[in-house]
């Protein structure tokens, strides 16, 4: 018996974020990406602030990026490190983003991050779709991905051993390796900073950490950082104030002894005036 075609019949439903794995099941590779990824967007806070007042914006962390419908899912998506997404909201129906599924938004990201904890051919597989075998298990090639498909304008690479930095732009829908300026960081025009490495402490690891400036060269600070600084200010203008304070005391004390030498020399003088009366000598006259 052959069944019937019911023209009006619609296809199922791409799923959404809520149906899909929130990652590609791959493990952190080091105890540094957590402590990286946090850093990057802590730092960003006050930027994105400004350049989003309606607080229209994602970051993801390890989350999967859908590009295409697969069995099993993950084979269909890339999950960064860190990337950003403008103008999206940051929940969806009222639930925290569980992954991004470009079929449901659109919005590309901004900005894929990589930590590469090897020598980065992982990050820089250039593998298209076309040349893997049918049927099989495999994934096209992340450098691919990111710029075939989702076509991600900034795509920075850093290698954690050798703390070595690659970043590339999206021109003419190539990636082109972008090189550092004067101050070693590269420019991520979208978002009017400067990514670069850099050397200090962070939750308890000192080492090199990719880091967000501004235009001008300033670095982007953490929230504790920030009120670090404040902390700081505010004990140095307690210690002027104190030092004005004490400054104020101490001529106080050389006015008031200014003023009892002052009495002094007046009481002498008077005696001395009184003792010339007292002996028929007119003062006036010596």
């Amino acid at each position: 018996m052959t069944q019937s075609f019911n023209p009006t019949a619609l296809p199922p439903a791409f799923p959404d974020h809520t149906q899909l794995p929130e990652s590609d099941g791959t493990f952190v590779k080091n105890f540094q990406e957590h402590p990286q990824s946090i850093l990057l967007t802590d730092s960003l806070e006050i930027t994105l602030q400004n350049l989003h007042p309606d607080g229209q914006y994602a970051i993801g962390q390890d989350c999967g990026i859908y590009w295409r419908e697969t069995e099993p899912p993950e084979r269909g998506a890339e999950a960064p490190d860190w990337f950003y997404v403008p103008n999206v909201p940051p929940r969806l129906d009222g639930q925290y983003r569980r992954s991004y599924v470009l079929w449901r938004e659109y919005m590309v990201p901004s900005i894929a991050i990589e930590f590469a904890s090897g020598d980065g051919s992982e990050e820089l597989d250039n593998t298209p779709l076309s040349a893997l075998p049918s049927g099989g298990n495999q994934k096209p090639g992340k450098f691919w991905v990111y710029e075939r498909i989702i076509r991600i304008p900034y795509y920075a690479i850093y290698k954690i051993q050798t703390n070595e930095l690659e970043v590339y732009n999206c021109v003419n829908t190539r990636y082109r390796r972008l090189e550092p300026n004067d101050r070693g960081h590269y420019s991520i025009d979208l978002m009017g900073v400067e990514l670069g490495v850099w050397s200090g402490s962070y939750q308890n690891q000192t080492q090199h950490w990719l880091r967000w400036w501004d235009r001008e060269g300033n670095l982007l600070l953490t929230g504790s950082e920030r009120a670090r600084l404040e902390s700081l200010h505010a004990e140095q203008e307690r210690q002027r104030a104190e030092q004005e304070r004490q400054r104020a005391d101490a001529e106080s004390q050389r006015a008031d002894a200014e003023s009892q030498r002052a009495d002094a020399e007046r009481e002498q003088k008077e005696r001395l005036v009184a003792y010339l009366r007292s002996q028929g000598i007119d003062p006036d006259l010596i």
